[in-house]
């Protein structure tokens, strides 16, 4: 019997690909106003090639890329880029069409609900506070609180300890296969891939879901019908 439903936040809860996007497009044309020699396409292609390397929420990226294309970091660029990301990322934090009102049916039928991110904590509260839907949740894992960014099934575990389920009372909601849905299955969680906000390609390391759904609203037939 499922007992809780365990949700990646970014891309799966929040429409960060959404914000994502638009602060990297604000960085990349206030970087080439301050001097960088690229054209933009091909400084995007370079920048979104790194986040796939070091992942969406490497907090030195800019760095990382200045360093690539340049062979150095240029402190005039690199503070442009920072500043018009962080103005336009401000106005773009918001949840998918629906969340809000699934979570509150899960919790009307008694689930227990959970986090689980490879966010560090002040980030990942943060977000939950902006979009007004922490109250929702039993439990937030973070990577401050696992050291262990997923697939590494750490932050699964400590979440599941903390509800007080097994793997196989649990549903985990995610967007990356390579990731979200490869860590929940080495736990022999159910897994529902959500569509909606999936961005990057399968790899190596992916898992097929058990579902796949387009809409987070479909989340709870799915959940129901597990009973």
């Amino acid at each position: 019997m499922i007992r809780a439903v365990l949700f990646d936040l970014d891309n799966t809860l929040v429409d960060f690909l959404r914000m994502k996007t638009t602060s990297v497009d604000a960085a990349v044309s206030a970087m080439i106003d301050a001097g960088l020699p690229m054209k933009k396409t091909n400084a995007l292609k370079i920048l979104w090639e790194l986040y796939d390397d070091y992942g969406i929420e490497y907090g030195e990226i800019l760095q990382q890329f200045l360093r690539k294309v340049l062979g150095r970091v240029d402190y005039k660029i690199l503070a442009a880029g920072i500043i018009a990301y962080r103005r336009v990322k401000a106005g773009f934090l918001e949840p998918y069409p629906h969340v809000i009102p699934t979570l509150l049916r899960l919790k009307e039928k008694g689930y227990l609900l959970g986090v689980v991110s490879d966010a560090p904590r002040m980030r990942a509260w943060l977000r939950l506070a902006a979009m007004k839907i922490s109250d929702f949740f039993d439990v937030v894992v973070t990577l401050d609180d696992s050291g262990k960014q997923k697939p590494d099934p750490t932050s699964y575990s400590i979440a599941l300890k903390k509800l007080g389920v097994k793997p196989d009372e649990a549903v985990f909601v995610g967007d990356n296969t390579n990731r979200d849905i490869a860590g929940a299955k080495k736990l022999g969680m159910t897994t529902v891939l959500a569509k909606y906000g999936e961005w990057s390609k399968p790899g190596k390391n992916a898992k097929k879901p058990d579902y796949g759904i387009t809409d987070i609203a479909r989340l709870l037939d799915i959940v129901e019908g597990l009973k």
